[in-house]
């Protein structure tokens, strides 16, 4: 049971000042979250939304009148999804926020990289009345690799900042995910996700084309006046000033600089006091393609994929291979997971197509048809941070989010969701300062809730590593038996496919980013109040 000042959430317990998520414990002053432990003074989300500390919050949801508990219908202070209905009643036809709260600190804001994370935060603060300058080194804008998911997490903040009209005619919503025994294509694991997602988690679960996504988020920015500047390369940080300097020597200051500078990030270097911890190499690499429709609509074998928009993952020993349509439905987006230790700089372009072939022999033949038309591949070293102890420079004026941050491998298709996540909770608690004195403490519980829940999505995500790569056996047999409710349609509680988890799910997809950010920010200064 919840104790002291906290709320316990999901099916774990919550004790101390935090709450407990998830399937885990959350302890002392601390929230944890997922299947992990994490610290801190937050609150949490999984199977419910606890809010208030302890017997405090109780009281803020029951009041006596006249002998009477009149009880709110707003949230609970324990996990339920009891109101659940009420919420989407409400929020029904409000997808996209109309009357944006604006800042009452207006701040000039700098943002390095134009990746999604980097656009992402930039429109979050734009939106919030901020003057934000965004530097790219690149030329042009460009996402190099094809599909990507955009989970309820997401979507649900994208839609609200307004952008489905910039990438509607590009979106597929998949009707389903199915894993898929990797000798014979049966059907091991199902989640559906239409009209279960929407349903649940008021938002729906997309596939893009990388390109299409960058390039609407790009339009959306500039619409709502952010200053993109392509060919300005950051070469140094001055987390004191703050400022930037370019490559051509021209410097930038401002009130802040957000750096999505991604993987080789060099403000990670400046944050951490020149210690870097970049990310390692797993010992997995993923080779990206697309295949023409048109190909597979001419072979009866495989052409019953293009049937309906649906996410197909063949699973097996240490491989893996998602699938699943784009742009609208003309290309078939295939990610081929396999085990890599060899160093990148070895690896032989001119054999990637045979190279990726010969990982996949002897799997389910209309899967190997289709690799078979593959014609060109990229392949990537697959990657994974742990969490850092810090995303804030000692300033105060300097912060780091997205992959430089936080990289995690891509198995629960979450990486670009938590950029997502990071933008909209820096723009909301940014939005409750009103003066630059309040910027660290503002940014130290940003930190916090950021570091917490990141991490433990960089744990899920290196979890579904090993659950999707058994080897032919007790483990394997065990894995298949646990999904197989799912695929009959049956009732079931738990779920080594952690997409139908009832729990995993509501963690990972009905995460409230916002709310929980002000949540925080409401305990910060609860308890400095009492100092």
């Amino acid at each position: 049971m919840p104790s002291d000042q906290g709320a316990g959430q999901g099916a774990g317990q919550g004790a101390g000042q935090g709450a407990g998520q998830g399937a885990g414990q959350g302890a002392g002053q601390g929230a944890g979250q997922g299947t992990g432990q994490g610290a801190g003074q937050g609150t949490g989300q999984g199977t419910g939304q606890g809010t208030g500390q302890g017997a405090e919050g109780i009281r803020k949801g029951i009041t006596i009148q006249s002998n009477k508990a009149q009880v709110g219908l707003e949230s609970t202070s324990y996990p339920s999804r009891s109101l659940h209905f009420l919420h989407a009643l409400k929020n029904s036809h409000q997808l996209v926020e109309q009357d944006v709260p604006q800042a009452k600190l207006k701040l000039n804001i700098i943002v390095a990289g134009a990746g999604l994370g980097g656009l992402a935060t930039a429109i979050a603060l734009r939106r919030r009345g901020h003057s934000v300058t965004v530097f790219e080194k690149a030329a042009e804008l460009g996402e190099v690799g094809a599909g990507i998911q955009i989970p309820p997490n997401s979507s649900k903040i994208l839609l609200k900042w307004g952008l489905e009209p910039y990438f509607k005619d590009k979106v597929v919503e998949p009707a389903a995910m199915g894993f898929r025994r990797w000798q014979s294509g049966e059907v091991i694991g199902l989640t559906t996700l239409v009209p279960d997602f929407r349903k649940a988690f008021d938002a729906p679960y997309y596939v893009v084309h990388r390109a299409h996504f960058l390039n609407a988020m790009y339009n959306l920015a500039l619409d709502l006046g952010v200053e993109i500047k392509v060919k300005s390369e950051i070469t140094t940080y001055d987390p004191d000033t703050p400022s930037v300097t370019l490559a051509n020597g021209e410097t930038y200051n401002a009130d802040l600089v957000v750096a999505a500078d991604g993987l080789r990030s060099e403000a990670r270097k400046v944050v951490l006091d020149g210690k870097d911890q970049p990310p390692a190499r797993t010992g997995f690499a993923t080779y990206r393609a697309t295949v023409d429709v048109e190909r597979m609509r001419a072979d009866p074998d495989v052409a019953w994929l293009l049937e309906k928009p649906v996410l197909n993952c063949w699973i097996g020993d240490m491989r893996h291979v998602m699938t699943y349509t784009i742009a609208a439905g003309k290309t078939f987006n295939m990610v081929l997971s396999h085990p890599e230790d060899s160093d990148p700089c070895t690896w032989k372009q001119e054999t990637a197509v045979s190279d990726m072939k010969q990982h996949f022999k002897g799997w389910d033949y209309r899967l190997a048809k289709i690799i078979d038309m593959i014609g060109h591949t990229l392949k990537w070293p697959i990657v994974s941070g742990k969490p850092l102890d810090k995303w804030v420079s000692s300033s105060g004026k300097l912060l780091i989010i997205g992959d430089a941050a936080h990289p995690m491998v891509p198995y629960m298709s979450e990486g670009a969701a938590m950029a997502v996540e990071d933008g909209a909770t820096l723009a909301e608690i940014i939005n409750k300062i009103g003066s630059k004195e309040q910027m660290h403490d503002a940014l130290r519980v940003f930190e916090k809730v950021r570091i917490l829940r990141t991490g433990q999505m960089q744990e899920a995500s290196l979890l579904n590593g090993k659950l999707m790569h058994f080897a032919d056996g007790p483990e394997q047999r065990a894995r298949d038996e646990g999904m197989r409710p799912e695929v009959e349609g049956r009732h079931y509680i738990e779920s080594p496919n952690q997409w139908s988890d009832p729990v995993t799910q509501s963690w990972a997809y009905g995460y409230e980013a916002e709310k929980e950010m002000l949540e925080a920010w409401d305990i910060h200064l609860a308890r400095i109040s009492k100092l």
